[in-house]
């Protein structure tokens, strides 16, 4: 198998804060792999490390064949980063920053006029194109910085968070542009804290957690790692939750949660869902909802770390701070 991206052992600290404890990752070529964790997990640092933004203080990493700290002018000839926040000049128009990028790239001033326009037909921002990136929405912006990224034509696209604080619509139209990337044959690295972001982009993804690799494979096989099913039942009547918690956790044997009068309970026998059904009807509670399903990734990530994804560490800082 051919891989775009080659990490082992890679160690970065900031004074006493290790950001990055011993990071080992392989991205095969042509596919979206996930770097999934809450912030300070090390997925940033990992980023930039890849990016050659930063140097590892141990371990050795290639992108596209290239190691990042010999040959890391080779590295930035083929690939993309966009980070969580649009890098965008804002007093600049559309157009004018994508121009301004190829010109740095090296392009002559026609053809990076001509890349300028036809990345702005693919991003759907030709109308705003001779506006200024000050008056675009928060997912105009998003757009315009990934097509920023794309100038050049890389190889391998770094996309850390890309989705951070957009609405479910322009998460959405993100998520079709990086699945066109991947068609056309771009490697994407994509960092998120957003499981179901991982779920439906990823075809492979690396759990973090305090600078480490604690879970690699599929989402199906990381679902897999939990074993047994999700047993949901949301009654009719709120006054019922009690109740509905101790009929499923006494079903189950285990535990039951409760988020917005839904209660879930892991379970591993199927026969429970019949004996639930069967002790609610006889308690007299109508139910809203009722559901056996498997593992999701929240779920996942809650076995292997002992917190939810978007629980703790804390946020970025600056380039020479950064633990996440």
């Amino acid at each position: 198998m051919n891989y775009a991206i080659r990490a082992e052992g890679l160690v970065r600290r900031f004074g006493a804060t290790t950001a990055l404890a011993g990071v080992d990752l392989a991205v095969p070529t042509g596919t979206v792999f996930g770097l999934l964790g809450p912030n300070g997990a090390g997925k940033t640092t990992s980023v930039r490390v890849l990016a050659t933004l930063l140097s590892a203080d141990e371990g050795h990493a290639t992108v596209g064949g290239f190691d990042v700290r010999r040959d890391a002018h080779r590295v930035r000839q083929i690939i993309g980063l966009t980070g969580q926040y649009a890098s965008v000049d804002e007093a600049l128009t559309g157009s004018e920053n994508l121009l301004l990028i190829g010109r740095l790239l090296g392009m002559g001033r026609a053809e990076a006029k001509a890349r300028a326009r036809q990345l702005l037909a693919d991003f759907h921002l030709t109308d705003a194109g001779e506006r200024a990136a000050k008056t675009y929405s928060g997912g105009m912006r998003r757009r315009l910085d990934l097509a920023a990224s794309l100038v050049g034509r890389p190889q391998v696209l770094f996309l850390d968070e890309p989705t951070t604080g957009l609405d479910p619509r322009s998460r959405t139209e993100l998520w079709d542009i990086v699945r066109r990337l991947v068609a056309d044959g771009v490697t994407v690295l994509l960092t998120t804290q957003y499981l179901e972001e991982a779920d439906q982009l990823a075809s492979e993804i690396a759990v973090v957690d305090h600078g480490r690799v604690i879970a690699q494979g599929t989402p199906e096989e990381l679902k897999a790692k939990t074993g047994g099913q999700s047993l949901a039942v949301r009654p009719v009547d709120p006054a019922d939750v009690p109740t509905v918690v101790a009929v499923a956790g006494a079903a189950a044997g285990a535990t039951p949660e409760v988020t917005q009068q839904t209660v879930r309970v892991p379970v591993n026998d199927p026969g429970v869902l019949p004996a639930v059904v069967r002790r609610l009807d006889e308690a007299g509670i109508a139910v809203a909802e009722l559901s056996l399903r498997g593992s999701s990734l929240d779920e996942v990530f809650l076995s292997l770390t002992g917190h939810r994804a978007e629980q703790d560490a804390p946020a970025d800082t600056d380039l020479e701070g950064a633990v996440a």
